[in-house]
């Protein structure tokens, strides 16, 4: 009987203990909710506490679209399979954020560190990367259309398999970058690129590049 009672005993407490938890979580996103479309600093340290908060409760897919979320920290954040559609990350610190099969189709990451970000098979057509930080950032298989890399730094930037029509790469720095297999990608795309110098090409790509914009691949 003391057995039974101490068993029972530790199943009453395990359900009110997975009960809090899921209050928790549930309060966590609903503030998430509250905040959406709010344009202010608050708004954004908010988030970001709730987004940390619902990771340490080993929840990663969220729904952040068109939070706003400028100049906050989400460095090693855990973001996997989370819509951030429209969101605002300008001037965001996203060192090593996993962003893998993660939605950002025209979220702005204008002026964000996303230095070896994990952004493999991520969505972000028409995303804003303009003067971002992007080194040794993971885009292989992406879909990158239309996006804007300008002035980016992308010094070892993987972009193997990616789909990049219509992305644009004026004056960024494509140091060491692969570019291998990518889809939709065009040799004028390049015109005004800032380097290619040690980049990876398929073969008949660099033919092109050599016979139109040889002076990208030295030093």
């Amino acid at each position: 009987m003391i057995f039974d009672i101490a068993v029972i005993g530790i199943l009453i407490f395990w359900l009110n203990k997975s009960g809090e938890k899921r209050l928790r979580i549930k309060t966590y996103k609903d503030e998430i909710d509250d905040f959406r479309l709010w344009t202010s600093e608050e708004a954004a340290f908010r988030t970001v506490g709730n987004i940390k908060r619902l990771n340490r409760n080993k929840i990663y897919e969220l729904n952040l679209v068109d939070c706003f979320l400028a100049k906050t920290n989400l460095n090693y954040a855990i973001l996997e399979e989370s819509n951030l559609n429209n969101a605002n990350l300008s001037h965001s610190k996203l060192i090593e954020c996993n962003l893998k099969n993660a939605r950002l189709n025209q979220t702005n990451l204008e002026f964000a560190n996303l230095n070896q970000a994990k952004l493999y098979s991520a969505y972000a057509s028409g995303a804003n990367f303009k003067d971002s930080f992007l080194i040794k950032a993971n885009f292989e298989k992406a879909f990158l259309i239309k996006a804007d890399f300008s002035n980016a730094h992308m010094m070892e930037t993987n972009l193997n398999g990616s789909y990049l029509n219509g992305a644009i790469f004026d004056n960024a720095n494509l140091y060491k970058a692969d570019l291998r297999n990518t889809i939709g990608l065009t040799v004028d795309q390049f015109e005004k690129v800032k380097t290619l110098y040690q980049a990876q090409l398929d073969e008949e790509f660099k033919s092109l590049i050599l016979k139109e914009y040889p002076h990208l691949l030295r030093g």
